[in-house]
């Protein structure tokens, strides 16, 4: 039974938990981490690691989806960004880069991604950038607003994604408004032929509600916004993935055995946020600024979220997560070796290694693990 507390007379409170609070546990039966299975298999698609990229420009540009996608994680790309509207991403980055270092300014960053976000999307650009990264083989996830997602839809599929990733910072299952006719994410994913990945959810029911949409996976979390100082929402993701994790074992028995993948999204900075986030019930997992100090990535160190780009309120900002000169590559931040003992790099190696000191082979078995309060 969930603990409420009372925060006045007459209201109370849910207790919660980030996953800064929780710990795993090692059994008494420990194993080799070479032994330990990381795949993750969702829809038709099966990637050697559980992990993903934010979409976000900062990370994508078509080279850094086709390496993400030979590393054995997920790329997705951002629909609504830089992609469709800079024929010249460098360039564009560059100038996101001189804004951030404009020291009377501190703003002069989030005002030019505002800019170039306002031109006009240019579908033909953005399907030909899609088609090419299709083309050299790689496993394809787009993301779109669920408020373009309709109109997005068909471009995205004649350019040939495989996953089509519906996120917001918050997302239902129904969006209502008086303004034009809302998404019903049922009936839009029942008219599709692609598996959709759908979020961001804080909580039981709405992860359940966006189950039953038939959404392939459901997003847990919002990323690093600063959603908690503009909106007052906070997400403690320890809870949040917990309470997913439930719905999604009552839509199981509900459906008679459909299982929809959770994705936690939020809070993952550190090698050890990942595995908790696992253990709590994920599985996989959204790595944004960790990624960003990758060679690879398009920002160089650069990091930022889709939100930040929002012309009346941006939920997010530019920062400098890494110099260029401290740059490596995916395949480090991934699989390592790291000499790093803080928990920067190396997020697959770490994900076996304690998996194999709890006594755990796969990912579905190491979300029973026992957890500790710390």
């Amino acid at each position: 039974m969930r603990e409420h507390k009372e925060i006045g007379i007459g209201r109370e409170a849910r207790t919660t938990y980030h996953l800064d609070d929780v710990a795993v546990v090692p059994s008494r039966r420990t194993r080799s981490s070479k032994d330990v299975d990381t795949r993750w298999k969702i829809d038709a698609y099966e990637f050697e690691t559980p992990f993903l990229s934010h979409a976000t420009d900062a990370l994508a540009t078509p080279e850094f989806i086709i390496e993400m996608d030979k590393q054995g994680g997920l790329g997705v790309i951002n629909a609504e960004g830089l992609w469709g509207r800079e024929t010249d991403l460098n360039a564009a980055i560059e100038q996101i880069r001189e804004a951030l270092e404009d020291e009377d300014d501190e703003w002069a960053a989030t005002r030019v991604l505002q800019q170039m976000h306002q031109k006009e999307l240019d579908l033909d650009l953005l399907g030909e950038r899609i088609a090419a990264v299709r083309s050299a083989g790689a496993i394809v996830a787009v993301r779109v607003s669920p408020q373009h997602a309709r109109e997005l839809a068909p471009v995205l599929q004649d350019a040939g994604l495989h996953f089509l990733v519906v996120q917001g910072t918050v997302v239902s299952a129904e969006h209502v408004t008086k303004e034009g006719e809302p998404l019903n994410l049922k009936e839009f994913i029942g008219s599709l032929d692609t598996p959709v990945i759908a979020g961001s959810v804080s909580d039981y029911h709405t992860a359940l509600h966006l189950m039953r949409t038939g959404a392939a996976g459901v997003i847990v979390g919002a990323g690093d916004t600063t959603n908690w100082a503009t909106s007052g929402i906070n997400t403690p993701m320890a809870t949040a993935i917990a309470d997913a994790a439930a719905a999604r074992r009552d839509y199981l028995d509900e459906t008679g055995g459909r299982y929809v993948h959770i994705i936690a999204d939020g809070e993952i900075e550190l090698t050890g946020d990942a595995v908790k986030a696992i253990a709590c019930g994920a599985d996989a997992v959204t790595l944004g600024a960790p990624l960003a100090k990758s060679k690879e990535a398009a920002g160089e160190g650069l990091y930022w979220q889709a939100s930040a780009a929002h012309p009346k309120f941006p939920r997010s900002m530019v920062e400098q997560v890494a110099n260029r000169d401290e740059l490596v590559s995916l395949n480090y931040v991934l699989h390592g070796p790291s000499s790093s003992p803080l928990g920067e790099f190396n997020f697959n190696g770490a994900l076996r290694r304690s998996m194999g000191k709890c006594g755990y082979t796969d990912l579905k078995s190491f979300q029973k693990v026992q957890l500790d309060l710390v």
